[in-house]
Protein backbone atom coordinates (compact mmCIF):
# COMPACT_ATOMS: atom_id res chain seq x y z
CA UNK A 1 0.00 0.00 0.00
CA UNK A 2 2.93 2.22 0.94
CA UNK A 3 4.53 1.65 -2.47
CA UNK A 4 1.27 2.33 -4.44
CA UNK A 5 1.14 5.58 -3.17
CA UNK A 6 4.90 6.74 -3.34
CA UNK A 7 4.29 5.07 -7.21
CA UNK A 8 1.02 7.88 -7.53
CA UNK A 9 3.04 10.63 -5.77
CA UNK A 10 6.09 10.11 -8.15
CA UNK A 11 3.57 9.68 -11.50
CA UNK A 12 2.28 13.21 -10.14
CA UNK A 13 5.43 15.27 -9.53
CA UNK A 14 6.18 13.60 -12.92
CA UNK A 15 3.32 14.92 -14.87
CA UNK A 16 3.37 18.42 -12.71
CA UNK A 17 7.45 18.81 -14.44
CA UNK A 18 6.28 17.53 -17.91
CA UNK A 19 3.34 20.99 -17.92
CA UNK A 20 5.52 23.34 -16.11
CA UNK A 21 8.31 22.21 -18.91
CA UNK A 22 5.47 22.17 -21.63
CA UNK A 23 4.62 25.91 -20.33
CA UNK A 24 8.29 27.28 -20.32
CA UNK A 25 8.88 25.85 -23.48
CA UNK A 26 5.25 27.38 -25.36
CA UNK A 27 6.62 30.91 -23.23
CA UNK A 28 9.97 30.75 -24.66
CA UNK A 29 8.93 30.43 -28.42
CA UNK A 30 6.38 33.17 -27.88
CA UNK A 31 9.12 35.43 -26.57
CA UNK A 32 11.12 35.04 -30.40
CA UNK A 33 8.44 36.05 -32.18
CA UNK A 34 6.79 38.99 -29.85
CA UNK A 35 8.48 42.30 -31.17
CA UNK A 36 11.36 43.94 -28.70
CA UNK A 37 10.49 47.14 -26.47
CA UNK A 38 11.92 50.04 -27.49
CA UNK A 39 14.07 52.19 -25.07
CA UNK A 40 12.78 55.58 -27.45
CA UNK A 41 10.30 57.19 -25.50
CA UNK A 42 7.83 59.21 -27.63
CA UNK A 43 7.68 62.77 -26.12
CA UNK A 44 4.14 63.85 -24.82
CA UNK A 45 3.06 66.18 -27.44
CA UNK A 46 1.42 68.70 -25.14
CA UNK A 47 4.52 69.50 -23.89
CA UNK A 48 7.98 71.33 -25.43
CA UNK A 49 11.21 68.83 -25.26
CA UNK A 50 13.99 71.75 -25.51
CA UNK A 51 14.21 75.13 -25.87
CA UNK A 52 16.69 76.05 -28.56
CA UNK A 53 17.92 78.33 -30.97
CA UNK A 54 16.35 78.07 -34.27
CA UNK A 55 18.78 79.32 -36.64
CA UNK A 56 20.10 78.51 -40.06
CA UNK A 57 24.14 76.99 -40.88
CA UNK A 58 25.58 78.12 -43.90
CA UNK A 59 23.27 79.29 -46.65
CA UNK A 60 20.15 77.94 -45.55
CA UNK A 61 20.28 74.83 -43.59
CA UNK A 62 17.60 75.15 -40.59
CA UNK A 63 19.25 74.06 -37.34
CA UNK A 64 18.17 73.81 -33.75
CA UNK A 65 21.27 74.98 -31.42
CA UNK A 66 20.18 73.12 -28.19
CA UNK A 67 22.76 74.60 -25.57
CA UNK A 68 26.21 75.76 -26.05
CA UNK A 69 27.81 72.49 -27.37
CA UNK A 70 24.97 70.75 -29.25
CA UNK A 71 22.98 70.91 -32.39
CA UNK A 72 20.40 69.05 -33.51
CA UNK A 73 19.28 68.26 -37.54
CA UNK A 74 15.40 68.73 -37.96
CA UNK A 75 15.01 65.51 -40.50
CA UNK A 76 11.58 66.98 -41.74
CA UNK A 77 12.50 71.00 -42.10
CA UNK A 78 15.44 71.91 -44.14
CA UNK A 79 14.34 75.92 -44.07
CA UNK A 80 13.64 78.49 -41.02
CA UNK A 81 10.40 78.61 -40.65
CA UNK A 82 10.90 82.38 -38.91
CA UNK A 83 12.80 84.35 -41.47
CA UNK A 84 15.72 85.07 -38.86
CA UNK A 85 17.28 83.53 -35.77
CA UNK A 86 14.99 82.91 -32.71
CA UNK A 87 14.44 81.17 -29.67
CA UNK A 88 12.48 78.91 -29.72
CA UNK A 89 10.36 76.16 -27.72
CA UNK A 90 10.48 72.64 -29.88
CA UNK A 91 8.58 69.50 -29.35
CA UNK A 92 10.83 67.25 -31.42
CA UNK A 93 11.18 63.18 -31.90
CA UNK A 94 14.24 61.40 -32.11
CA UNK A 95 15.55 59.42 -34.87
CA UNK A 96 17.93 56.76 -35.39
CA UNK A 97 20.39 58.98 -36.33
CA UNK A 98 22.34 60.38 -33.38
CA UNK A 99 21.21 64.65 -32.93
CA UNK A 100 18.87 64.39 -36.09
CA UNK A 101 15.13 64.78 -34.91
CA UNK A 102 11.62 64.90 -35.86
CA UNK A 103 10.00 68.22 -35.23
CA UNK A 104 6.30 67.49 -33.95
CA UNK A 105 5.87 71.15 -33.46
CA UNK A 106 8.18 74.18 -32.65
CA UNK A 107 6.79 77.78 -31.43
CA UNK A 108 9.26 80.57 -31.71
CA UNK A 109 9.53 83.12 -28.37
CA UNK A 110 9.63 86.86 -29.03
CA UNK A 111 13.72 87.42 -29.43
CA UNK A 112 14.87 90.78 -29.66
CA UNK A 113 18.37 92.91 -29.44
CA UNK A 114 18.84 95.07 -26.17
CA UNK A 115 18.37 98.68 -26.25
CA UNK A 116 20.69 101.70 -24.79
CA UNK A 117 19.50 103.58 -21.92
CA UNK A 118 18.49 107.19 -22.45
CA UNK A 119 18.56 108.27 -19.17
CA UNK A 120 16.06 110.62 -17.62
CA UNK A 121 14.18 109.22 -20.70
CA UNK A 122 13.76 105.64 -19.69
CA UNK A 123 10.41 105.95 -17.57
CA UNK A 124 8.43 107.28 -20.36
CA UNK A 125 9.92 105.49 -22.98
CA UNK A 126 10.35 101.78 -21.62
CA UNK A 127 7.81 101.74 -18.54
CA UNK A 128 8.22 101.53 -14.93
CA UNK A 129 5.73 98.32 -14.25
CA UNK A 130 6.35 95.85 -12.25
CA UNK A 131 7.45 92.01 -13.41
CA UNK A 132 8.59 89.25 -11.91
CA UNK A 133 11.37 86.74 -13.24
CA UNK A 134 10.12 83.02 -12.32
CA UNK A 135 13.00 80.54 -11.17
CA UNK A 136 11.74 77.92 -14.53
CA UNK A 137 14.19 75.34 -16.56
CA UNK A 138 13.06 78.36 -19.38
CA UNK A 139 15.07 81.32 -17.35
CA UNK A 140 18.31 80.23 -18.54
CA UNK A 141 21.58 81.99 -20.18
CA UNK A 142 22.87 79.97 -22.92
CA UNK A 143 24.53 80.06 -26.49
CA UNK A 144 24.67 83.89 -26.29
CA UNK A 145 20.88 84.61 -25.37
CA UNK A 146 19.58 85.61 -22.21
CA UNK A 147 15.64 83.60 -22.10
CA UNK A 148 13.38 84.83 -19.43
CA UNK A 149 10.01 83.53 -17.89
CA UNK A 150 8.15 86.03 -16.62
CA UNK A 151 4.76 86.99 -14.72
CA UNK A 152 3.12 90.01 -14.24
CA UNK A 153 -0.81 91.61 -14.34
CA UNK A 154 -3.04 90.64 -17.64
CA UNK A 155 -6.51 91.86 -18.04
CA UNK A 156 -7.33 89.56 -20.37
CA UNK A 157 -7.46 92.52 -23.38
CA UNK A 158 -5.14 90.83 -25.38
CA UNK A 159 -3.28 93.73 -25.00
CA UNK A 160 0.37 92.89 -25.60
CA UNK A 161 2.66 94.31 -23.04
CA UNK A 162 6.16 96.14 -24.21
CA UNK A 163 8.96 94.34 -22.55
CA UNK A 164 12.97 95.91 -22.85
CA UNK A 165 16.45 95.14 -21.81
CA UNK A 166 18.70 98.28 -21.26
CA UNK A 167 22.23 98.45 -21.59
CA UNK A 168 24.48 101.01 -20.53
CA UNK A 169 22.27 101.76 -17.32
CA UNK A 170 25.51 101.48 -15.04
CA UNK A 171 28.81 103.64 -16.33
CA UNK A 172 31.11 101.44 -14.33
CA UNK A 173 30.00 98.40 -15.46
CA UNK A 174 29.01 97.67 -18.90
CA UNK A 175 27.67 94.12 -17.56
CA UNK A 176 24.85 95.48 -15.85
CA UNK A 177 21.41 95.06 -17.38
CA UNK A 178 18.07 96.78 -16.69
CA UNK A 179 15.11 94.73 -17.71
CA UNK A 180 12.02 97.26 -18.17
CA UNK A 181 8.27 96.46 -18.29
CA UNK A 182 5.53 99.18 -20.03
CA UNK A 183 2.38 97.25 -19.30
CA UNK A 184 0.23 100.32 -21.54
CA UNK A 185 -2.15 100.71 -18.97
CA UNK A 186 -2.78 97.41 -18.76
CA UNK A 187 -2.42 96.45 -15.11
CA UNK A 188 -5.79 95.19 -13.48
CA UNK A 189 -6.44 91.34 -13.97
CA UNK A 190 -4.87 88.29 -12.65
CA UNK A 191 -1.24 86.95 -13.02
CA UNK A 192 0.29 85.07 -16.01
CA UNK A 193 3.17 84.21 -17.12
CA UNK A 194 5.02 84.54 -20.32
CA UNK A 195 8.26 84.03 -22.78
CA UNK A 196 11.36 87.04 -23.56
CA UNK A 197 14.25 86.28 -24.99
CA UNK A 198 17.51 88.72 -25.46
CA UNK A 199 20.46 88.10 -28.10
CA UNK A 200 23.52 89.12 -25.72
CA UNK A 201 26.39 87.78 -28.44
CA UNK A 202 27.01 91.52 -29.06
CA UNK A 203 28.68 92.12 -25.76
CA UNK A 204 30.54 89.14 -25.68
CA UNK A 205 33.78 90.29 -26.40
CA UNK A 206 35.31 86.80 -26.80
CA UNK A 207 34.48 83.44 -26.45
CA UNK A 208 34.82 83.62 -22.85
CA UNK A 209 31.94 83.40 -20.60
CA UNK A 210 31.37 87.13 -18.47
CA UNK A 211 29.28 87.57 -15.52
CA UNK A 212 26.17 89.67 -16.02
CA UNK A 213 24.05 91.55 -13.77
CA UNK A 214 20.44 91.88 -14.33
CA UNK A 215 18.10 94.47 -12.07
CA UNK A 216 14.18 94.44 -12.17
CA UNK A 217 11.55 96.30 -10.61
CA UNK A 218 9.09 93.50 -9.02
CA UNK A 219 6.18 93.82 -7.47
CA UNK A 220 8.07 94.33 -3.75
CA UNK A 221 10.85 96.28 -4.95
CA UNK A 222 14.02 96.15 -7.09
CA UNK A 223 15.87 92.83 -7.72
CA UNK A 224 18.92 91.54 -9.17
CA UNK A 225 20.41 88.34 -10.13
CA UNK A 226 24.37 87.65 -11.88
CA UNK A 227 24.49 84.81 -14.24
CA UNK A 228 27.47 83.93 -16.45
CA UNK A 229 26.83 83.73 -20.14
CA UNK A 230 28.95 82.20 -23.24
CA UNK A 231 28.60 83.89 -26.32
CA UNK A 232 27.22 81.80 -29.31
CA UNK A 233 29.84 79.98 -31.72
CA UNK A 234 28.30 81.49 -34.82
CA UNK A 235 28.19 84.52 -33.39
CA UNK A 236 24.36 85.81 -34.59
CA UNK A 237 23.76 89.12 -36.44
CA UNK A 238 20.09 89.52 -36.92
CA UNK A 239 18.36 90.38 -40.65
CA UNK A 240 15.46 92.44 -39.93
CA UNK A 241 12.66 91.77 -38.16
CA UNK A 242 9.53 89.92 -39.16
CA UNK A 243 5.93 89.16 -37.22
CA UNK A 244 6.58 86.47 -34.59
CA UNK A 245 3.85 83.91 -33.65
CA UNK A 246 1.42 84.56 -31.24
CA UNK A 247 2.54 86.39 -28.13
CA UNK A 248 1.70 88.44 -24.81
CA UNK A 249 5.27 90.72 -25.09
CA UNK A 250 6.43 92.87 -27.36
Amino acid sequence: MSMKKNENLTLTRFFYAAYALAGITILSLLLLFLPACSNNREPDLNYPTALVTACTQGDSLFILQLDDSTTLYPTNITRSPFGREVRALVNYSETDIANHVYINWIDSIRTKNPVPTMGAQNDSLYGTDPIEIVRDWVTIAEDGYLTLRVRTLWGGTGKKHNINLLTGTNPDNPYELELRHDALGDICGTMGDALIAFNLNAMCPSANPIKMTLKWQSFSGEKSVEFDLRPSSRRPFFLNEIPEMTSRVD
